[in-house]
């Protein structure tokens, strides 16, 4: 895990002009040609049944895949950063599981790189949000929004991700 405090103090803020959304301004920042380059390997990623061929896919993306990575099917890289992606290893990212390394919004888009730490498990459905690093050994449960970084050996749950210790005193 990294020393520089939360998710949101690893972000980087890029204010964009004009009267529309950031959405708009992403071609200022990668070439369409680029995005299609990704696009295509996304897919490869996403749909090839081998988990070679998948990570093998993912390096094209420039991702940065450890040994014994296991990308689940129909698993999603972002598509605009994917360089910005650590998959350390043995962890494994689960089915429909999507890795989001930016964020626009309406007058600025931000970007953080995303951390799964070695032997980390990211459950089906799974959407991690820009900056935020998963610690090793670390488990998010099927279906849950990690906001925030998870600590090494912990394991958390829901919408949005809290420790699972949490969340079964809440039902107290």
């Amino acid at each position: 895990m990294s020393d520089s405090g939360t998710r949101f103090d690893r972000l980087e803020r890029h204010p964009t002009a004009g009267s529309r959304n950031s959405l708009w301004s992403w071609t200022d920042e990668k070439s369409v040609l680029r995005v299609v380059y990704n696009y295509l390997f996304v897919f490869v990623a996403r749909l090839a049944p081998s988990l070679r061929v998948k990570n093998w896919a993912l390096r094209r993306l420039g991702v940065a895949v450890g040994d014994g990575v296991a990308w689940g099917l129909e698993a999603t890289p972002d598509v605009f950063w994917p360089e910005r992606i650590e998959l350390r290893e043995g962890c494994i990212v689960g089915y429909d599981a999507v890795l989001l390394c930016h964020e626009f919004l309406q007058d600025e888009y931000r970007l953080g790189d995303v951390v799964v730490g070695e032997r980390a498990m990211v459950g089906a459905k799974v959407v991690v949000l820009p900056g935020v690093e998963i610690g090793p050994d670390a488990q998010v449960a099927a279906g849950s929004l990690v906001t925030e970084d998870v600590p090494a050996g912990v394991t958390v749950a829901g919408v949005p991700a809290t420790p699972a210790d949490e969340e079964s005193d809440r039902s107290e």
